[in-house]
């Protein structure tokens, strides 16, 4: 497992997202699994959240997967005529979700590697705040993935880039006793596809300079499985999970992720 990373101007020590005591607890979980709607993608993602904060004890998993086809995610607050192009999205038969984190729209698809972690409050004090969060998770992906590619580094508030080149975007959604930390690992995604269906989102870091999606975004020059193995590692998820909440998940997928209730509601 990564217990520190040292990244310029994020120095961290173990005053939070580390605890001397995380043996006492069962070992992070693991899913890879890719559900074959984007609704039940998205459902699957707060399930887990929700299976952890039932289970009455410090509960963590870390998911992957990867959406068979294009698909806009709206953050929990995003509104539809500002940050999307819903018209172009409508043409290409690109659907538009919406999930429970935070932050802006993305767009995802084949070739864009999806993950979640869900975090115990008690197991690893300190993540309450978003900011040690961002740092906590954010800074350990870079160095799980600096051997491979040694550029990587934390950027902005929330992202993943090789130099000045994003290549992940990440939100983050709290509950009393965990929290879902989620984002995006583009690495073979036709890129041309971003400025098409997104506006530029109405927050944006400095280090982007006004730039464009097409000038701003790159693909991560690695294969998934090698992205897999460096995401297992850093959180040391070997526990295979076996029973995910299917049935919540098949709830969540009908009642919130289906309906424009949801997904169209700003």
């Amino acid at each position: 497992m990564l217990n520190r990373y040292n990244l310029p101007g994020t120095a961290v020590s173990g005053r939070f997202g580390h605890s001397n005591n995380l043996q006492q607890w069962a070992p992070m979980r693991y899913l890879d699994l890719t559900l074959p709607t984007p609704a039940e993608n998205l459902a699957l993602d707060e399930a887990l959240l929700e299976q952890s904060e039932s289970a009455g004890r410090p509960t963590e998993t870390l998911r992957l997967w990867e959406s068979n086809r294009p698909m806009v995610v709206l953050g929990r607050s995003s509104k539809i005529d500002d940050e999307i192009h819903a018209d172009t999205c409508r043409k290409l038969d690109i659907p538009i979700l919406r999930r429970i984190s935070g932050g802006a729209a993305i767009l995802t698809g084949p070739g864009c590697l999806m993950y979640a972690v869900v975090f115990s409050h008690r197991a690893r004090g300190g993540l309450r705040a978003i900011d040690h969060a961002h740092r906590f998770v954010l800074g350990t992906l870079a160095a799980a993935l600096a051997p491979l590619a040694p550029d990587v580094k934390y950027r902005g508030i929330s992202d993943l880039a090789v130099g000045e080149l994003k290549f992940s975007g990440n939100s983050v959604r709290y509950k009393r006793d965990h929290l879902l930390y989620h984002g995006t690992l583009l690495y073979n995604f036709p890129l041309e596809l971003i400025d098409r269906c997104l506006a530029m989102p109405p927050r944006r870091p400095e280090y982007r300079r006004e730039r464009a999606h097409g000038a701003f975004v790159t693909n991560l020059r690695l294969d998934a499985a090698a992205i897999r193995r460096a995401l297992i590692a850093a959180w040391d998820a070997n526990e295979p999970l076996v029973d995910w909440p299917r049935e919540l998940t098949r709830r969540l997928a009908a009642e919130k992720y289906s309906r424009p209730e949801w997904n169209e509601k700003l």
